[in-house]
């Protein structure tokens, strides 16, 4: 993708009324880039009465992927975390909504993953991570258009 595009897609993004009513104020907490950049929203954290921890995550394709008709830049996904003190955390994802090009988001399809220990070093145990306190939160990015440009500044 050229850095126009990219430009105008991060633009696109910024402005897109679907997009703001879609997601309330974000605190959105880079967790790791590999091929793709994820993002956990803090402002979505929350933690039930048995201790599990729920969390939006962000992520994010710094390549644009064009689906028929549709340009995507990624997607949103629920996580559910049970935070263990003394053993690797568990999570799963608990669905998926992808984001496009123009601001548009879903609809939400439920994934059929079941709770599992995560992986050292893995996507979800960085996420984990950050859902069970183990690492101390700071605002990265406010938005998707803010989270697409720091992904592709950490790509460079």
């Amino acid at each position: 993708m050229t850095r126009m595009l990219f430009l105008a897609l991060a633009a696109t993004l910024s402005v897109t009324p679907a997009l703001a009513e879609e997601t309330a104020p974000q605190q959105l907490m880079l967790s790791g880039q590999g091929r793709f950049a994820q993002f956990a929203d803090m402002a979505t954290r929350t933690t039930d009465s048995d201790g599990k921890v729920r969390m939006r995550v962000l992520q994010l394709s710094t390549e644009a992927m064009v689906i028929g008709s549709h340009t995507y830049v990624g997607g949103w996904s629920w996580w559910q975390f049970e935070c263990k003190a003394n053993g690797p955390h568990t999570g799963y994802r608990q669905d998926f909504a992808s984001v496009r090009d123009d601001g548009h988001i879903g609809p939400a399809t439920p994934t059929r993953d079941q709770p599992m220990p995560l992986a050292p070093g893995g996507d979800a145990a960085e996420l984990a991570a950050i859902a069970c306190g183990d690492i101390e939160p700071r605002l990265d990015a406010t938005d998707v258009a803010s989270a697409l440009a720091l992904a592709k500044a950490n790509e460079d």
